[in-house]
This record gives structure tokens, C-alpha cells and sequence, in this order.
């Protein structure tokens, strides 16, 4: 057996072992972790001129935002204002992701991350004990 495979077929058993085993809030953070690994691999084909895997790893990236988006819950906050304005932050990554890809701009990309990354630090900070 390929051993690549074999340790692909390892790593897609292990998350999904892990993704069963999540609480709804680690699975927020496994999915902001997958976005920016997604935007950091799609800046990595970006400059070796790897146009197809670019485009493919950053609709996994906007995927993931949108899915982040679908995730907000109203009937689960107090400050409605709050969450339009996490929604609002969230298409607005996703916007720039796709002008990212058409620009071939690795400094959007860099935008992004660290929106999602300020973003993900504060859900970390709220993680459930």
C-alpha cells in the first residue's frame, strides 16, 4: 500500500473521530483552524504558481466562512447587534477571499487570516471549562 495514502486514510479516520467526539464549541474552533490552515496552503500554491490548487483551497476557505456564517444562532444571544456584526465580518471575509483568488493578492489572503484569527482568539477565550 502507497503509504501517502495510507496516512491520508489515517488522518481522514482520526478527524473524523475527533469531529464525533467534539462539542459544538470546538467544532466552531476545528473549523476556523481548517480556514485559516486552508488560506495559509492556498498562499503556499499562490506562490509556486499552483493556479488550480490557489482556487480550490480558497473555496474551501470561503466554504468554511460561509459555514461559520449558517452556524450563527439568534435564538441563542442577547446582543442581536453583535451577531449582524460577526455576520457582516464573516461575508466580508469571504468577499475579499474571492478577490484574493481573482487578484492572485497573498496580502488579502494575510487580511483575512488575521480577522479570523482575532476572531477565533476571542472564541477561545470563551471556551466552556
Amino acid at each position: 500500500m502507497n503509504p501517502m495514502r495510507a496516512l491520508r486514510q489515517y488522518q481522514k479516520v482520526n478527524s473524523h473521530a475527533q469531529i464525533s467526539e467534539a462539542s459544538p464549541h470546538r467544532l466552531i474552533q476545528m473549523l476556523m483552524e481548517g480556514g485559516l490552515e486552508r488560506m495559509a496552503q492556498a498562499k503556499g500554491a499562490m506562490s509556486r504558481g499552483d493556479v488550480s490548487q490557489k482556487a480550490m483551497l480558497l473555496t474551501k476557505a470561503i466554504d468554511i466562512i460561509t459555514g461559520l456564517r449558517q452556524g450563527l444562532d439568534e435564538e441563542k444571544t442577547d446582543d442581536k447587534a453583535a451577531l449582524q456584526r460577526l455576520d457582516d465580518l464573516y461575508e466580508y471575509m469571504a468577499v475579499r477571499l474571492a478577490q484574493a483568488n481573482s487578484q492572485n493578492d497573498p496580502q488579502i489572503i494575510d487580511e483575512v487570516a488575521g480577522l479570523l484569527i482575532t476572531v477565533k482568539s476571542g472564541w477561545d477565550e470563551i471556551a466552556p471549562h
